[in-house]
């Protein structure tokens, strides 16, 4: 059963002009784990297999949802092309 309401679908071209909180989406501790465990796993997919995978976020305005391969991972943020950054903390999920 999928716990996640409806996202609003953008273009990683779209993400540099959202505003982004500091605080983080996450608030139990396993899931801030799973949540570093899939974005290793998607960056190993983005890298070595050149697979995309699907990034639901929250912006200030909302969820938002991205299909796009990730380049690099920080422990603040998630890199996309083109330099485009999505912070670590508003990020829901990895599939």
């Amino acid at each position: 059963m999928n716990l996640i309401p409806r996202a609003q679908i953008v273009e990683k071209e779209q993400i540099k002009f959202l505003k982004f909180p500091k605080e983080d989406v996450l608030n139990k501790k396993n899931d801030i784990i799973n949540r570093s465990i899939d974005l290793s796993r998607a960056l190993y997919l983005g890298n070595l297999e050149h697979e995309k995978v699907r990034i639901t976020f929250q912006d200030d305005r909302g969820l938002k949802r991205v299909e796009t391969t990730i380049w690099g991972v920080t422990d603040k943020a998630v890199i996309l092309k083109k330099a485009t950054i999505i912070p670590l903390a508003r990020i829901i999920s990895v599939a």
